[in-house]
């Protein structure tokens, strides 16, 4: 079973359909983003790490590194997006009561990298469970992207160290 999110319908992005947030949990790398004001100060090794609560909610924990090398870090809180919706399609917090779009747009079968986004198509992550993926791979997943309406000439690719 293939969990990338395939052709969009009507130019609308697409979550994939399943995600078992269990296995979703854990490290991912930042590989690549679209520039965004809340990550201005992160120039290099940043993270992500999910933790699935007793809950249901997910615990975040997002890291970088400034440019100085200090450590910049914050806390948020992912819930589902709707009771009946899919698991790819979650609600994010870090100042409550705000809650951005966080979906899952692709997924590889195995877990080993993800690329957020949401509706308006203005964020976009690229992670991975390692800090570096191949460039064969990294371009492959860039033209899926691509086939989901995203425009990736401002794409930044991550310093990961290492």
């Amino acid at each position: 079973m293939s969990l990338f999110a395939g052709q969009p319908a009507e130019g609308a992005v697409q979550a994939v359909p399943y995600v078992d947030l269990g296995r979703y949990a854990g490290k991912w790398y930042e590989i690549a983003r679209l520039p965004n004001r809340f990550q201005r100060n992160c120039s290099a090794g940043t993270s992500a790490t999910y933790s699935v609560r007793s809950d249901g909610k997910i615990d975040v924990l997002n890291e970088c590194r400034a440019a100085d090398g200090r450590v910049i870090s914050a806390k948020g809180v992912a819930k589902l997006a709707s009771a009946s919706g899919p698991p790819s399609k979650l609600k994010v917090t870090f100042f409550w009561p705000f809650y951005g779009n966080y979906w899952i747009i692709e997924l590889d079968p195995e877990y080993r990298w993800a690329v957020v986004g949401e509706p308006g198509r203005k964020y976009l992550w690229i992670l991975a469970r390692e800090p570096h993926l191949d460039d064969e791979l990294y371009n492959r997943i860039a033209e899926r992207i691509r086939t989901q309406g995203y425009e990736l000439a401002g794409l930044i690719k991550t310093p990961q160290g290492q």
